[in-house]
């Protein structure tokens, strides 16, 4: 930011950002005070996913003494546990609730799928005075959780409080545009194996992240 122009910086009202204090505390030291700062969407979704996880991984471990198997029930719906409450399939809910049934004796993983969801469907309401009714519920009732994981994301959410209800009156302002290009540019260089020569390897990059190609190729004989 500083080898940025005054200019540039002083029109910079609003900033996206990871859950890490250093990225706030350069928003806070370089940029106008008046900027509104916003906690990434979906880095609140994959906090609570990752708490999920470690209840589910600590569940199972007590209850069967070592690390999940691929037959064992918590293990074979690890995928399953974040996908989105609305797009379950009969099939998908079935084997859910199966599963929890079996290996879940104390419904701790079964609370940790509820918060998760409930988490995330804030960010998917129909309104967003909706999306902060359900954003502050969330913030109010997570740390107090009995589930020390989920107590836990709670705690930290409240840190942030103001930058996540902020998603809410800002119109979701989200770096997740920014996310996917360097997932991109991540890719390519998995694929690339490493370019000896970098000025080919960034050429590479840029004609695959320049945000100039279509999301999707047109069908032929379509328009």
């Amino acid at each position: 930011m500083r080898a940025q122009t005054r200019d540039f910086v002083d029109g910079i009202t609003h900033a996206s950002l990871d859950p890490f204090r250093g990225y706030a505390n350069a928003i806070r030291t370089e940029l106008p005070n008046d900027t509104v700062t916003v906690l990434d969407a979906f880095h609140v979704v994959k906090l609570a996913s990752t708490a999920m996880d470690e209840v589910r991984r600590r569940v199972q471990q007590a209850t069967l003494g070592r690390r999940g198997h691929k037959k064992d029930p918590l293990y074979r719906i690890r995928r399953l546990l974040t996908t989105a409450r609305e797009n379950l399939t009969d099939r998908g809910r079935a084997r859910l609730e199966a599963a929890l049934q079996a290996g879940d004796p104390g419904l701790e993983v079964t609370v940790a799928w509820h918060a998760y969801q409930d988490l995330r469907s804030m960010f998917h309401a129909v309104t967003p005075a909706a999306g902060r009714a359900t954003a502050e519920r969330v913030l109010d009732s997570f740390h107090r959780c009995p589930i020390p994981e989920i107590a836990r994301l709670g705690r930290t959410l409240r840190s942030w409080r103001v930058e996540v209800l902020a998603y809410f009156d800002t119109g979701g302002i989200s770096n997740g545009g920014t996310e996917a290009i360097n997932l991109i540019i991540e890719k390519t260089r998995r694929l690339a194996h490493g370019f000896r020569n970098f000025t080919n390897y960034r050429i590479r990059i840029l004609l695959a992240a320049d945000g100039t190609r279509p999301w999707r190729r047109r069908r032929r004989g379509s328009g």
